[in-house]
Protein backbone atom coordinates (compact mmCIF):
# COMPACT_ATOMS: atom_id res chain seq x y z
CA UNK A 1 0.00 0.00 0.00
CA UNK A 2 1.14 3.54 -0.72
CA UNK A 3 3.52 2.42 -3.41
CA UNK A 4 3.07 5.62 -5.25
CA UNK A 5 5.88 6.26 -7.61
CA UNK A 6 8.68 4.12 -6.35
CA UNK A 7 10.82 5.32 -9.16
CA UNK A 8 14.08 4.68 -10.89
CA UNK A 9 16.22 5.66 -8.02
CA UNK A 10 18.71 7.63 -10.09
CA UNK A 11 21.33 9.52 -8.17
CA UNK A 12 20.19 8.10 -4.84
CA UNK A 13 23.42 6.87 -3.29
CA UNK A 14 27.09 6.65 -4.24
CA UNK A 15 28.17 3.20 -5.38
CA UNK A 16 29.62 0.92 -2.73
CA UNK A 17 31.44 -2.36 -3.06
CA UNK A 18 29.41 -4.30 -0.52
CA UNK A 19 27.65 -7.37 -1.80
CA UNK A 20 23.88 -7.17 -1.38
CA UNK A 21 22.35 -9.47 1.21
CA UNK A 22 18.81 -8.75 0.07
CA UNK A 23 17.20 -7.76 -3.22
CA UNK A 24 13.81 -6.15 -3.78
CA UNK A 25 12.10 -6.14 -7.16
CA UNK A 26 9.08 -3.89 -7.53
CA UNK A 27 6.78 -4.65 -10.44
CA UNK A 28 3.78 -2.79 -11.74
CA UNK A 29 1.50 -5.06 -9.71
CA UNK A 30 2.68 -3.19 -6.62
CA UNK A 31 3.07 0.20 -8.28
CA UNK A 32 -0.55 0.27 -9.37
CA UNK A 33 -1.54 0.60 -5.73
CA UNK A 34 -0.81 4.33 -6.14
CA UNK A 35 -4.59 4.75 -6.43
CA UNK A 36 -4.96 4.04 -2.72
CA UNK A 37 -2.36 6.64 -1.82
CA UNK A 38 -4.30 9.41 -3.54
CA UNK A 39 -7.56 8.14 -2.05
CA UNK A 40 -6.16 8.01 1.49
CA UNK A 41 -4.55 11.43 1.31
CA UNK A 42 -7.74 13.07 -0.08
CA UNK A 43 -5.44 15.48 -1.86
CA UNK A 44 -7.77 16.41 -4.70
CA UNK A 45 -10.61 17.18 -2.33
CA UNK A 46 -8.30 19.33 -0.19
CA UNK A 47 -7.04 21.17 -3.25
CA UNK A 48 -10.62 21.78 -4.34
CA UNK A 49 -11.44 23.25 -0.93
CA UNK A 50 -8.45 25.58 -1.18
CA UNK A 51 -9.26 26.72 -4.73
CA UNK A 52 -11.48 29.63 -3.73
CA UNK A 53 -9.22 30.99 -1.00
CA UNK A 54 -6.89 33.90 -1.56
CA UNK A 55 -3.30 32.74 -1.80
CA UNK A 56 -0.19 34.95 -1.62
CA UNK A 57 1.28 35.64 -5.04
CA UNK A 58 -1.71 34.26 -6.97
CA UNK A 59 -3.63 36.85 -8.98
CA UNK A 60 -7.42 36.65 -9.22
CA UNK A 61 -8.87 35.39 -12.51
CA UNK A 62 -10.20 38.14 -14.69
CA UNK A 63 -13.87 37.66 -15.48
CA UNK A 64 -14.51 35.01 -12.80
CA UNK A 65 -15.19 35.67 -9.12
CA UNK A 66 -16.23 33.52 -6.13
CA UNK A 67 -14.29 30.62 -7.63
CA UNK A 68 -15.15 27.19 -6.23
CA UNK A 69 -14.37 23.63 -7.27
CA UNK A 70 -16.76 20.76 -6.57
CA UNK A 71 -17.72 17.27 -7.72
CA UNK A 72 -14.14 16.06 -8.01
CA UNK A 73 -14.16 12.63 -9.62
CA UNK A 74 -12.22 9.71 -8.21
CA UNK A 75 -8.90 9.79 -10.05
CA UNK A 76 -7.81 6.96 -12.33
CA UNK A 77 -4.04 6.59 -12.34
CA UNK A 78 -1.91 4.94 -15.00
CA UNK A 79 1.80 4.30 -14.52
CA UNK A 80 4.50 3.11 -16.86
CA UNK A 81 8.18 2.48 -16.29
CA UNK A 82 10.77 4.67 -17.98
CA UNK A 83 13.99 2.59 -18.18
CA UNK A 84 16.86 4.36 -16.51
CA UNK A 85 14.64 7.21 -15.33
CA UNK A 86 11.66 6.12 -13.27
CA UNK A 87 7.93 6.19 -13.82
CA UNK A 88 5.65 8.23 -16.02
CA UNK A 89 2.37 9.04 -14.31
CA UNK A 90 -0.97 10.03 -15.76
CA UNK A 91 -3.89 10.97 -13.48
CA UNK A 92 -7.30 11.20 -15.14
CA UNK A 93 -10.01 13.03 -13.25
CA UNK A 94 -12.81 15.55 -13.62
CA UNK A 95 -14.45 18.36 -11.67
CA UNK A 96 -16.85 21.26 -11.82
CA UNK A 97 -15.57 24.83 -11.53
CA UNK A 98 -18.16 27.42 -10.46
CA UNK A 99 -18.21 31.17 -9.99
CA UNK A 100 -19.65 34.49 -11.12
CA UNK A 101 -18.88 35.09 -14.79
CA UNK A 102 -18.04 38.34 -16.50
CA UNK A 103 -21.69 38.44 -17.62
CA UNK A 104 -22.88 38.59 -14.04
CA UNK A 105 -24.55 35.19 -13.84
CA UNK A 106 -23.56 31.93 -12.18
CA UNK A 107 -21.20 29.92 -14.29
CA UNK A 108 -20.34 26.23 -14.30
CA UNK A 109 -17.46 24.67 -16.18
CA UNK A 110 -17.37 20.87 -16.22
CA UNK A 111 -13.92 19.60 -17.19
CA UNK A 112 -12.32 16.21 -17.75
CA UNK A 113 -8.55 16.31 -17.71
CA UNK A 114 -5.31 14.40 -17.48
CA UNK A 115 -2.38 15.36 -15.26
CA UNK A 116 0.95 13.96 -16.42
CA UNK A 117 4.32 14.03 -14.70
CA UNK A 118 7.62 12.23 -14.54
CA UNK A 119 8.61 11.34 -11.01
CA UNK A 120 12.10 10.78 -9.68
CA UNK A 121 13.42 9.56 -6.36
CA UNK A 122 16.28 11.58 -4.89
CA UNK A 123 18.15 11.36 -1.61
CA UNK A 124 17.38 13.82 1.14
CA UNK A 125 20.67 15.43 2.05
CA UNK A 126 19.79 15.73 5.73
CA UNK A 127 18.23 12.35 6.47
CA UNK A 128 19.74 10.22 3.73
CA UNK A 129 16.26 8.85 3.04
CA UNK A 130 14.69 8.59 -0.40
CA UNK A 131 12.46 11.49 -1.36
CA UNK A 132 10.10 11.71 -4.33
CA UNK A 133 9.93 14.72 -6.65
CA UNK A 134 7.77 15.32 -9.70
CA UNK A 135 9.05 16.90 -12.89
CA UNK A 136 7.36 18.37 -15.95
CA UNK A 137 3.80 18.43 -14.65
CA UNK A 138 1.26 19.24 -17.37
CA UNK A 139 -2.54 19.52 -17.38
CA UNK A 140 -4.21 18.32 -20.57
CA UNK A 141 -7.89 19.07 -21.17
CA UNK A 142 -9.92 16.14 -22.47
CA UNK A 143 -13.35 17.82 -22.59
CA UNK A 144 -15.00 21.05 -21.42
CA UNK A 145 -18.68 21.85 -20.96
CA UNK A 146 -20.18 25.11 -19.74
CA UNK A 147 -23.59 26.63 -19.01
CA UNK A 148 -22.79 29.89 -20.80
CA UNK A 149 -25.61 30.93 -23.17
CA UNK A 150 -25.45 29.17 -26.51
CA UNK A 151 -26.04 32.46 -28.36
CA UNK A 152 -22.68 33.85 -27.23
CA UNK A 153 -19.99 34.07 -29.85
CA UNK A 154 -17.98 30.81 -29.81
CA UNK A 155 -14.69 32.67 -30.07
CA UNK A 156 -15.52 34.78 -27.03
CA UNK A 157 -16.49 31.70 -25.02
CA UNK A 158 -13.48 29.68 -26.10
CA UNK A 159 -11.10 32.54 -25.36
CA UNK A 160 -12.59 33.01 -21.92
CA UNK A 161 -12.53 29.29 -21.09
CA UNK A 162 -9.01 28.88 -22.40
CA UNK A 163 -7.77 31.82 -20.37
CA UNK A 164 -9.65 30.75 -17.25
CA UNK A 165 -8.70 27.08 -17.30
CA UNK A 166 -5.05 27.69 -18.06
CA UNK A 167 -4.90 29.90 -14.99
CA UNK A 168 -6.91 27.66 -12.66
CA UNK A 169 -5.92 24.10 -13.49
CA UNK A 170 -2.09 24.06 -13.32
CA UNK A 171 -2.09 25.93 -9.99
CA UNK A 172 -4.80 23.60 -8.70
CA UNK A 173 -3.72 20.18 -9.95
CA UNK A 174 0.09 20.15 -10.11
CA UNK A 175 0.42 20.95 -6.39
CA UNK A 176 -1.84 17.95 -5.81
CA UNK A 177 0.82 15.68 -7.32
CA UNK A 178 3.49 17.27 -5.13
CA UNK A 179 1.26 16.95 -2.07
CA UNK A 180 0.77 13.23 -2.67
CA UNK A 181 4.53 12.82 -2.89
CA UNK A 182 4.95 14.59 0.46
CA UNK A 183 2.36 12.22 1.90
CA UNK A 184 4.23 9.21 0.57
CA UNK A 185 7.67 10.49 1.55
CA UNK A 186 6.62 10.24 5.17
CA UNK A 187 6.24 6.50 4.61
CA UNK A 188 10.00 6.17 4.10
CA UNK A 189 10.75 7.46 7.59
CA UNK A 190 11.61 4.04 9.08
CA UNK A 191 13.50 2.61 6.11
CA UNK A 192 16.96 3.10 7.60
CA UNK A 193 15.89 2.59 11.21
CA UNK A 194 17.57 -0.14 13.25
CA UNK A 195 15.02 -2.91 13.89
CA UNK A 196 15.49 -5.14 16.95
CA UNK A 197 16.05 -8.88 16.88
CA UNK A 198 14.87 -9.71 20.38
CA UNK A 199 17.26 -8.20 22.91
CA UNK A 200 20.39 -9.39 21.14
CA UNK A 201 20.93 -6.82 18.39
CA UNK A 202 19.49 -4.97 15.43
CA UNK A 203 19.15 -5.15 11.65
CA UNK A 204 19.23 -2.11 9.39
CA UNK A 205 18.51 -2.21 5.66
CA UNK A 206 20.98 0.03 3.83
CA UNK A 207 20.99 0.60 0.08
CA UNK A 208 23.96 -0.99 -1.65
CA UNK A 209 23.93 1.09 -4.81
CA UNK A 210 21.73 3.11 -7.10
CA UNK A 211 18.54 1.11 -7.73
CA UNK A 212 17.78 0.25 -11.34
CA UNK A 213 14.64 0.94 -13.35
CA UNK A 214 13.88 -1.33 -16.30
CA UNK A 215 10.92 -1.67 -18.63
CA UNK A 216 9.31 -4.21 -16.25
CA UNK A 217 10.40 -3.45 -12.69
CA UNK A 218 12.63 -1.54 -10.32
CA UNK A 219 15.32 -3.42 -8.43
CA UNK A 220 16.67 -2.24 -5.09
CA UNK A 221 19.78 -3.87 -3.60
CA UNK A 222 20.33 -3.83 0.15
CA UNK A 223 23.47 -4.40 2.18
CA UNK A 224 21.88 -5.08 5.59
CA UNK A 225 23.81 -4.04 8.68
CA UNK A 226 23.54 -6.69 11.40
CA UNK A 227 24.74 -5.33 14.73
CA UNK A 228 25.09 -6.92 18.14
CA UNK A 229 23.67 -5.18 21.17
CA UNK A 230 27.14 -4.17 22.30
CA UNK A 231 27.77 -2.49 18.97
CA UNK A 232 29.83 -5.02 17.03
CA UNK A 233 28.77 -5.55 13.43
CA UNK A 234 28.44 -9.08 12.06
CA UNK A 235 29.84 -9.36 8.56
CA UNK A 236 27.90 -11.27 5.93
CA UNK A 237 29.83 -14.19 4.49
CA UNK A 238 30.74 -14.04 0.81
CA UNK A 239 28.06 -16.03 -1.01
CA UNK A 240 30.48 -16.82 -3.84
CA UNK A 241 27.91 -16.19 -6.57
CA UNK A 242 25.94 -13.04 -7.28
CA UNK A 243 22.38 -13.07 -6.02
CA UNK A 244 19.77 -13.27 -8.76
CA UNK A 245 16.03 -13.58 -8.87
CA UNK A 246 14.74 -16.86 -10.33
CA UNK A 247 13.50 -16.50 -13.88
CA UNK A 248 10.17 -18.29 -13.43
CA UNK A 249 8.23 -15.40 -11.88
CA UNK A 250 5.69 -13.51 -13.97
CA UNK A 251 6.92 -10.39 -15.75
CA UNK A 252 6.07 -7.31 -13.75
CA UNK A 253 5.54 -9.16 -10.47
CA UNK A 254 7.30 -8.23 -7.21
CA UNK A 255 9.64 -10.24 -5.01
CA UNK A 256 11.95 -9.87 -2.02
CA UNK A 257 15.02 -12.10 -1.96
CA UNK A 258 16.93 -12.77 1.28
CA UNK A 259 20.29 -14.49 0.99
CA UNK A 260 21.25 -17.45 3.17
CA UNK A 261 24.32 -15.44 4.20
CA UNK A 262 22.10 -12.64 5.50
CA UNK A 263 19.91 -15.05 7.47
CA UNK A 264 23.07 -16.64 8.88
CA UNK A 265 24.29 -13.24 10.09
CA UNK A 266 20.94 -12.52 11.74
CA UNK A 267 20.94 -15.86 13.56
CA UNK A 268 24.44 -15.12 14.84
CA UNK A 269 22.73 -12.49 17.02
CA UNK A 270 20.80 -15.30 18.69
CA UNK A 271 23.70 -17.74 19.12
CA UNK A 272 24.00 -17.23 22.89
CA UNK A 273 20.29 -17.93 23.24
CA UNK A 274 20.87 -21.36 21.68
CA UNK A 275 22.89 -22.40 24.76
CA UNK A 276 20.72 -24.30 27.21
CA UNK A 277 20.96 -26.10 30.55
CA UNK A 278 18.24 -28.69 31.18
CA UNK A 279 17.58 -30.04 34.67
CA UNK A 280 14.13 -31.55 34.11
CA UNK A 281 13.81 -35.20 35.08
CA UNK A 282 10.86 -35.84 32.76
CA UNK A 283 10.92 -34.40 29.23
CA UNK A 284 8.24 -35.20 26.66
CA UNK A 285 8.33 -38.84 25.60
CA UNK A 286 11.86 -39.41 26.89
CA UNK A 287 12.61 -41.89 29.68
CA UNK A 288 13.53 -40.40 33.07
CA UNK A 289 16.70 -38.32 32.80
CA UNK A 290 18.83 -40.20 35.33
CA UNK A 291 22.16 -41.97 35.37
CA UNK A 292 20.23 -45.25 35.39
CA UNK A 293 18.74 -44.46 31.95
CA UNK A 294 22.13 -43.37 30.66
CA UNK A 295 23.71 -46.61 31.93
CA UNK A 296 21.44 -48.52 29.56
CA UNK A 297 23.59 -47.14 26.74
CA UNK A 298 26.93 -46.84 28.52
CA UNK A 299 27.53 -49.56 31.18
CA UNK A 300 30.43 -47.54 32.61
CA UNK A 301 27.93 -45.06 34.04
CA UNK A 302 26.40 -47.73 36.29
CA UNK A 303 29.83 -48.51 37.72
CA UNK A 304 30.48 -44.84 38.53
CA UNK A 305 26.96 -44.19 39.83
CA UNK A 306 25.42 -47.36 41.31
CA UNK A 307 22.65 -45.21 42.82
CA UNK A 308 20.62 -43.31 40.21
CA UNK A 309 21.19 -39.57 40.12
CA UNK A 310 19.34 -36.93 38.11
CA UNK A 311 21.03 -35.74 34.97
CA UNK A 312 21.86 -32.15 34.07
CA UNK A 313 22.45 -31.55 30.37
CA UNK A 314 24.27 -28.53 28.96
CA UNK A 315 24.33 -27.74 25.24
CA UNK A 316 26.63 -25.00 24.03
CA UNK A 317 26.78 -23.80 20.41
CA UNK A 318 30.41 -22.77 19.94
CA UNK A 319 30.32 -21.89 16.23
CA UNK A 320 27.95 -19.41 14.57
CA UNK A 321 24.79 -21.09 13.27
CA UNK A 322 24.74 -21.40 9.50
CA UNK A 323 21.74 -21.36 7.16
CA UNK A 324 21.90 -23.26 3.88
CA UNK A 325 19.39 -23.15 1.05
CA UNK A 326 18.69 -25.44 -1.83
CA UNK A 327 15.65 -25.76 -4.03
CA UNK A 328 12.77 -26.52 -1.69
CA UNK A 329 14.93 -27.20 1.39
CA UNK A 330 16.67 -25.15 4.05
CA UNK A 331 18.88 -26.37 6.89
CA UNK A 332 20.24 -24.77 10.03
CA UNK A 333 23.69 -26.20 10.80
CA UNK A 334 24.68 -26.25 14.48
CA UNK A 335 28.06 -27.20 15.88
CA UNK A 336 28.71 -27.30 19.60
CA UNK A 337 29.14 -29.42 22.70
CA UNK A 338 26.79 -31.55 24.75
CA UNK A 339 27.76 -32.27 28.33
CA UNK A 340 25.94 -34.59 30.73
CA UNK A 341 26.46 -34.14 34.43
CA UNK A 342 25.28 -35.96 37.55
CA UNK A 343 23.34 -33.72 39.92
CA UNK A 344 24.32 -33.58 43.59
CA UNK A 345 22.39 -32.63 46.70
CA UNK A 346 22.66 -29.63 48.98
CA UNK A 347 23.38 -27.18 46.22
CA UNK A 348 26.71 -28.65 45.29
CA UNK A 349 27.81 -28.29 41.69
CA UNK A 350 26.97 -31.24 39.42
CA UNK A 351 29.80 -33.53 38.30
CA UNK A 352 30.60 -33.96 34.63
CA UNK A 353 30.11 -37.46 33.29
CA UNK A 354 31.25 -36.74 29.75
CA UNK A 355 31.58 -33.92 27.23
CA UNK A 356 30.79 -34.58 23.56
CA UNK A 357 31.32 -32.51 20.47
CA UNK A 358 28.15 -32.63 18.39
CA UNK A 359 27.30 -31.57 14.87
CA UNK A 360 23.64 -31.67 13.82
CA UNK A 361 21.28 -30.15 11.27
CA UNK A 362 17.78 -28.77 11.69
CA UNK A 363 15.20 -28.49 8.92
CA UNK A 364 13.78 -24.98 8.63
CA UNK A 365 10.30 -23.95 7.56
CA UNK A 366 9.63 -20.26 6.90
CA UNK A 367 6.53 -18.13 7.25
CA UNK A 368 5.65 -14.46 7.64
CA UNK A 369 3.83 -12.78 10.49
CA UNK A 370 3.24 -9.07 9.97
CA UNK A 371 6.65 -7.55 9.18
CA UNK A 372 8.74 -10.46 10.49
CA UNK A 373 10.14 -13.60 8.93
CA UNK A 374 9.36 -16.57 11.15
CA UNK A 375 11.38 -19.78 11.35
CA UNK A 376 10.33 -23.15 12.77
CA UNK A 377 12.77 -26.04 13.02
CA UNK A 378 12.72 -29.80 13.33
CA UNK A 379 15.61 -32.23 13.63
CA UNK A 380 17.05 -33.30 10.29
CA UNK A 381 19.80 -35.57 11.61
CA UNK A 382 22.66 -35.90 14.04
CA UNK A 383 25.77 -35.84 11.89
CA UNK A 384 28.51 -36.69 14.35
CA UNK A 385 29.42 -37.24 17.98
CA UNK A 386 32.97 -37.26 19.31
CA UNK A 387 34.20 -37.57 22.88
CA UNK A 388 36.09 -34.56 24.28
CA UNK A 389 36.39 -35.67 27.90
CA UNK A 390 35.01 -38.33 30.25
CA UNK A 391 35.08 -39.00 34.00
CA UNK A 392 34.00 -42.63 33.50
CA UNK A 393 36.84 -43.71 31.22
CA UNK A 394 36.68 -44.56 27.57
CA UNK A 395 33.42 -45.63 25.93
CA UNK A 396 31.95 -45.86 22.46
CA UNK A 397 30.09 -42.58 22.01
CA UNK A 398 28.33 -43.93 18.92
CA UNK A 399 26.22 -46.03 21.29
CA UNK A 400 24.65 -42.74 22.35
CA UNK A 401 23.49 -41.72 18.85
CA UNK A 402 19.87 -42.80 19.32
CA UNK A 403 19.69 -41.42 22.86
CA UNK A 404 21.14 -38.03 21.86
CA UNK A 405 18.97 -37.84 18.73
CA UNK A 406 15.82 -38.33 20.80
CA UNK A 407 17.09 -35.86 23.37
CA UNK A 408 17.69 -33.15 20.78
CA UNK A 409 14.26 -33.71 19.27
CA UNK A 410 12.34 -33.66 22.57
CA UNK A 411 14.36 -31.30 24.75
CA UNK A 412 16.44 -29.01 22.56
CA UNK A 413 14.41 -28.25 19.43
CA UNK A 414 11.50 -26.74 21.41
CA UNK A 415 13.96 -24.32 23.04
CA UNK A 416 15.33 -23.28 19.65
CA UNK A 417 11.83 -22.69 18.30
CA UNK A 418 10.96 -20.54 21.29
CA UNK A 419 14.06 -18.42 20.65
CA UNK A 420 13.19 -18.05 16.96
CA UNK A 421 9.75 -16.66 17.74
CA UNK A 422 11.30 -13.17 17.94
CA UNK A 423 11.26 -13.19 14.12
CA UNK A 424 13.66 -11.55 11.71
CA UNK A 425 12.65 -8.04 10.54
CA UNK A 426 11.74 -7.39 6.90
CA UNK A 427 12.42 -4.03 5.22
CA UNK A 428 9.91 -1.34 6.15
CA UNK A 429 9.13 0.02 2.68
CA UNK A 430 6.05 2.16 2.16
CA UNK A 431 3.84 0.12 4.48
CA UNK A 432 4.36 -3.09 2.53
CA UNK A 433 2.10 -5.91 3.72
CA UNK A 434 4.12 -9.15 3.70
CA UNK A 435 1.42 -11.37 5.15
CA UNK A 436 0.20 -12.63 1.77
CA UNK A 437 3.66 -13.38 0.39
CA UNK A 438 4.35 -16.86 -0.97
CA UNK A 439 7.73 -18.24 0.11
CA UNK A 440 10.10 -20.27 -2.05
CA UNK A 441 13.48 -21.74 -1.15
CA UNK A 442 15.98 -21.51 -4.00
CA UNK A 443 19.75 -21.90 -4.28
CA UNK A 444 21.34 -19.86 -1.46
CA UNK A 445 18.28 -17.67 -0.92
CA UNK A 446 14.71 -17.36 0.28
CA UNK A 447 12.28 -15.60 -2.06
CA UNK A 448 9.09 -13.87 -0.92
CA UNK A 449 6.73 -13.58 -3.87
CA UNK A 450 4.81 -10.47 -2.85
CA UNK A 451 1.04 -10.57 -3.22
CA UNK A 452 -1.53 -7.85 -2.76
CA UNK A 453 -4.67 -10.01 -2.38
Amino acid sequence: MLWILCLGFCGLLPHTQADPGALLRLGMDVMNQVQSAMDESHILEKMAAEAGKKRPGVKPIKGLTNLKVKDVKLPVIALSFIPGVGIFQCVSTGMTITGKSFMGGNMEIIVVLNITATNRLLQDEETGLPTFKSEGCEVILVSVKTNLPSNMLPKVVNKFLDSTLHKVLPDLMCPAIDAVLVYVNRKWANLNAAMPVGQMGTVKYVLTSIPTATASYIQVDFSPVVQQQEGNAIQLADAGEALEFPKDYATGSSQLLLSAAFLTAELALLQKSFDVTVRDRMIGELPPQTTKTLAGFIPEVAEAYPKPKPLVTQIRINKPPKVTMKMGKSLLLLHGTLEMLAARRRGRAPVSIFLLEAHFNLKVQYSVREDRLQMATSLDRLLSLSRVSSSIGTFNEKELTGFITDYLREAYIPVINDVLQVGLPLPDILDMNYNLAELDMVENALVLDLKLD
